[in-house]
C-alpha cells in the first residue's frame, strides 16, 4: 500500500485536510506531519480535536518567526522526516509557508507533490501567500484545483499536465460539519443567541502591520451601529497592544479565537461577515451570508462576480454604504465549488496513478 505524507501547519490546512485524510486512510497509509506553524491551542490542537484529525505522527514545533527563518527551519526539519519515512507522495494544502516548504522538500527529494487548492491567484505579490502558491504550483506533479477559474489560471501559466478540477475540500468540510456545529453553545456563551450581529476577522499583514491602517479599520468597526463579534487572532491582538489601539465601543466585542465548530455557528447566524481571510469568505458563501472583503483583491473572484462578496480594500469609509447596498442587492445562488465530494475525487485520482 502506498504511503502519503500529509504536511500541515496552520488553521486553514487543518480544516482542509480533515475530509481528505478521512478518505486517504480508506485506501492508503498516511503519515501526518505538523510543522507547528500555528501552535496556540485555539489555533491548532482545538482543530485536531473538533475535526477528529488523527494526532500527528510528527510535530516539528517550528513556531513563529520571519518568513525566511520560519521557512528555512521547516525545510531542514521536513527533509529529515521525509528521508526517514520515504513516502510515495507528499500532500500539501493551501498557501502557507508550510505549504511551500513541504512542496520544495518533496520536489528536491524527487517525491511527487500533490497540491490541494492549486491554481489560486490574487495577482498581488506583496502577499506572501501569493509567492507560496506560485512556487508550490510550479513544483507540484498533481494539482487539485477547486474551481474552473483556478484551472484556467494554471493554463495561462502553461501548467496543464497533472491538473484536475475536483471542487473545494472546504465545501466538503462545511457540509460534513454544518449540522454538528449547530450543537455549539457559542451564541449562548457570548450572550448573543437572541441578538443580530456581524462577524469580523482581521489578520493579514496589509491590515495589521501599519498602525494607521489597523487603527482606521478598528475605528470604522467601532462606529458601525451593529454588534460586531470579533474573534481576534493572537498576532492582531499583540499588534493592537503594541500600537496602543484600544476598543472603546461596546458594539465591537473582542473574543479569544474560536474553534472551527464555534466559527461555523457564528458564520451561519451572522447578518454579515467582514474579513480579510480567504477561507472565511468561502464559508460565508456556504452559509448564505453576504461578505465584505477587507482587501483590494480576492482569490475567490466568483464570489465578487456573483454578488456574494464585495471588495473594500483600505477604503474603510465605504463600509457603512456597502452594508446598505447589500440589503437591497440580489445574490445569484450558483454552486462554484463542486458537489461536496472533492476529497473522494482526489483519492480516486491518486488510486489511478501508477
Amino acid at each position: 500500500m502506498k504511503t502519503i505524507a500529509t504536511i500541515v501547519g496552520a488553521r486553514p490546512q487543518f480544516i482542509k485536510c480533515a475530509p481528505v485524510s478521512r478518505e486517504i486512510r480508506k485506501d492508503f497509509d498516511e503519515i501526518l506531519i505538523h510543522t507547528g506553524q500555528h501552535y496556540d491551542h485555539n489555533m491548532s490542537q482545538a482543530f485536531f480535536e473538533e475535526l477528529n484529525i488523527p494526532e500527528p505522527d510528527f510535530n516539528l514545533e517550528i513556531g513563529s518567526g520571519n518568513h525566511g527563518e520560519q521557512t528555512g527551519r521547516m525545510l531542514i526539519e521536513l527533509e529529515k522526516v521525509l528521508l526517514d519515512v520515504k513516502p510515495d507522495l507528499v500532500m500539501v494544502y493551501g498557501d502557507t509557508n508550510s505549504t511551500m516548504a513541504g512542496a520544495l522538500v518533496g520536489a528536491k527529494l524527487q517525491i511527487p507533490v500533490a497540491h490541494v487548492e492549486a491554481g489560486l491567484r490574487s495577482f498581488n505579490r506583496k502577499m506572501p501567500e501569493e509567492i507560496n502558491r506560485i512556487v508550490t504550483d510550479s513544483v507540484s506533479k498533481y494539482l487539485f484545483a477547486p474551481t474552473q477559474t483556478a484551472v484556467d489560471l494554471l493554463a495561462r501559466e502553461n501548467i496543464t499536465t497533472g491538473v484536475y478540477l475536483t471542487g473545494d475540500v472546504m465545501y466538503d468540510a462545511f457540509l460534513y460539519n454544518s449540522q454538528i456545529a449547530e450543537k455549539s453553545a457559542v451564541l449562548e456563551r457570548l450572550g448573543i443567541n437572541s441578538r443580530p450581529f456581524f462577524l469580523a476577522t482581521i489578520h493579514r499583514p496589509q491590515n495589521t502591520d501599519d498602525s494607521n491602517v489597523l487603527k482606521a479599520l478598528i475605528g470604522t468597526l467601532e462606529h458601525l451601529n451593529e454588534l460586531i463579534i470579533f474573534p481576534i487572532h493572537p498576532r492582531t491582538r499583540n499588534l493592537m497592544k503594541n500600537y496602543g489601539i484600544t476598543v472603546n465601543s461596546p458594539n465591537l466585542r473582542l473574543t479569544e479565537p474560536v474553534g472551527y465548530l464555534d466559527m461555523l455557528k457564528l458564520e451561519k447566524h451572522a447578518k454579515l461577515i467582514l474579513t480579510d481571510s480567504g477561507g472565511v469568505q468561502k464559508e460565508a458563501y456556504f452559509a448564505g451570508v453576504p461578505c465584505l472583503v477587507l482587501r483590494p483583491e480576492t482569490e475567490w473572484v466568483e464570489l465578487v462576480e456573483h454578488g456574494w462578496a464585495k471588495l473594500i480594500g483600505s477604503e474603510f469609509r465605504r463600509i457603512p454604504a456597502e452594508i446598505e447596498k447589500f440589503a437591497d442587492s440580489a445574490h445569484e445562488n450558483t454552486t462554484f465549488f463542486g458537489d461536496g465530494h472533492a476529497s473522494r475525487k482526489i483519492v480516486e485520482i491518486l488510486q489511478n496513478i501508477p
